[in-house]
């Protein structure tokens, strides 16, 4: 299970999540495959270079020498955007230089699940890793010779291979042959269903929660799908409730941006915009 962030560890993290979900609606996935390799490969080096990781990690060290550092070790194995975004980690407060690991690790998951969210596959992905979570839960032993640490990466992730073979997605095979390669004292079960959890908070955001006053035609539906996708760049499913009380006009709810084009809204808004 991921580690429970301090206050300042939470902040950074909540703000490094909201340019990497801004980025999300821009890139491509091919883009965004590169990005979640480069995150993890940071992840890992600073996870096994601990005199590294305190380093970028510690307030007391100026912002622009952790910046300076970032480029000297980085600076021809990574891609701009994601050395960005390693910038901008590096410059942020951390409760203790292991929540950069944390923080690092869960962008890259998320950057890598982007890409099933583009390509409409986010809800295969979900059921892939909580099966193969379940599978792993009844097969301890296959459990454990996956989550060994002292056992070579390479030959654990031979048998991982052998074991998904073709039976998943490309984007659940990484996310799993990623977590193989930075295990940090974890079991395999319990990550896969930890990301299948991530894997739906992801798929929430691409499902639109409607509510108008009253039913709509099926182009409706569809055209108001075409716009929301176009908006955000990615699949857009839609949920719609009915509120006769809208009186007109739709409220539309895409993760955590309300669009409110109703009548009661507007009428609503009119009424604070008048002098008390």
């Amino acid at each position: 299970m991921a580690a429970v962030l301090q206050a300042a560890s939470r902040e950074s993290l909540a703000a490094a999540m909201q340019r990497l979900n801004a980025y999300v609606d821009t890139a491509d996935a091919p883009a965004l495959n590169t990005m979640g390799d480069e995150l993890f490969a940071f992840a890992r080096l600073i996870a096994t270079e601990r005199p590294l990781r305190r380093l970028l990690a510690d307030p007391s060290t100026p912002e622009q020498a952790r910046i300076g550092l970032v480029g000297q070790v980085l600076g021809g194995r990574l891609g701009t955007p994601t050395l960005d975004f390693v910038k901008g980690l590096v410059t942020s407060r951390w409760s203790q230089s292991s929540d950069l690991v944390e923080a690092a690790e869960a962008l890259a998951r998320q950057a890598t699940l982007a890409v099933a969210e583009k390509d409409g596959t986010l809800d295969n992905v979900e059921d892939e890793l909580f099966r193969f979570g379940r599978i792993l839960d009844r097969e301890p032993q296959l459990n454990t010779l996956l989550s060994e640490e002292s056992t070579p990466v390479e030959g654990r992730l031979r048998l991982l291979e052998q074991v998904l073979g073709n039976r998943v997605s490309p984007v659940a095979a990484a996310l799993l042959r990623q977590t193989v390669r930075l295990l940090r004292s974890r079991h395999l079960d319990v990550v896969a269903e930890e990301l299948a959890e991530l894997a739906a908070a992801r798929r929430d955001r691409s499902v639109a929660r409607v509510t108008a006053p009253i039913a709509l035609s099926s182009q409706q539906e569809q055209k108001l799908t075409d716009s929301l996708s176009r908006l955000y760049g990615r699949p857009i499913s839609l949920q719609i409730e009915l509120d006769e009380s809208l009186l007109g006009g739709l409220v539309v709810q895409v993760g955590g941006e309300v669009i409110d084009g109703s009548v009661a809204g507007k009428l609503a808004a009119a009424r604070r915009a008048l002098p008390s």
